[in-house]
């Protein structure tokens, strides 16, 4: 009885599923999510699980603010919360995008309870690495300063996805740039923390032929042109899908 009186409770204080879920069921039909088996973005599960809004914020340097796009609704983070608003039917999804061009690691960790944990989303999307080799930071200080900011989102009760630097010939052409985007995949392999290999993503446009070079990238070189966008924007969104796990979304709650 206390646990039928619990699973009713949580569904009215959303934000209280997680905190007792060691009181419920193992299996929670009601809110679609297998309590045996947590996901990888637990926070994220709980809102569609259950209809409530979902906040992401996407946090990064140029190819998170957009540049290269036409505009910023073609920017990936505008393109992504219209992608999960078609996929998740009923969830108000907004996606804030706080990405500033030619940031590495120690600017980034300089605005971080500002513009990250400050408006409180579920979710932070944090693509890094492609500043710090052009800007001459170590990768010893990445490293240490990706681990620090990651362990402050974490312990301010936020999912995360890393996404690695881009395929790019400019990146190409700087030496020891793999390195950072290997050990973006190592932290995330470390930490248990998704990563959206874009570099791969991008050889495979290519390579399957959704894209040319020439339509790939802006006139820079650099960055991402409006259908690179969108191609990321549709990665991302399967890929946070696919670590929520297999959710359904219920009626949404009333706020």
């Amino acid at each position: 009885m206390r646990r039928a009186v619990l699973a009713l409770g949580l569904l009215i204080v959303p934000t209280a599923v997680l905190a007792y879920a060691d009181l419920l069921p193992e299996s929670l039909d009601m809110l679609g999510i297998d309590l045996q088996e947590t996901p990888d973005l637990p926070h994220v599960a709980r809102q569609i699980a259950i209809g409530a809004p979902l906040r992401i914020v996407a946090f990064g340097s140029s190819s998170t603010e957009g540049i290269g796009a036409s505009s910023p609704a073609n920017a990936y983070p505008a393109r992504l919360q219209a992608d999960l608003r078609t996929k998740l039917h009923g969830v108000e999804v907004t996606v804030i995008n706080r990405g500033i061009g030619g940031e590495h690691v120690d600017d980034m960790l300089a605005r971080l309870e500002r513009d990250v944990i400050g408006p409180e989303p579920q979710l932070v999307i944090w693509q890094t690495g492609s500043n710090d080799p052009l800007r001459g930071v170590s990768l010893e200080h990445f490293r240490a300063a990706t681990l620090d900011g990651l362990r402050r989102i974490r312990d301010a009760g936020i999912d995360v996805v890393l996404m690695e630097p881009q395929w790019c010939p400019k990146l190409e052409a700087t030496p020891g740039a793999n390195r950072f985007r290997d050990a973006v995949r190592e932290i995330g392999d470390e930490l248990d923390i998704p990563v959206i290999r874009r570099a791969d993503l991008m050889h495979g446009w290519v390579r399957d032929g959704k894209l040319t070079p020439k339509r790939l990238f802006a006139s820079d070189g650099l960055h991402m042109a409006d259908r690179g966008y969108a191609l990321l924007a549709s990665a991302a969104a399967e890929s946070i899908l696919r670590d929520a796990g297999p959710v359904q979304v219920t009626k949404p709650v009333a706020e």
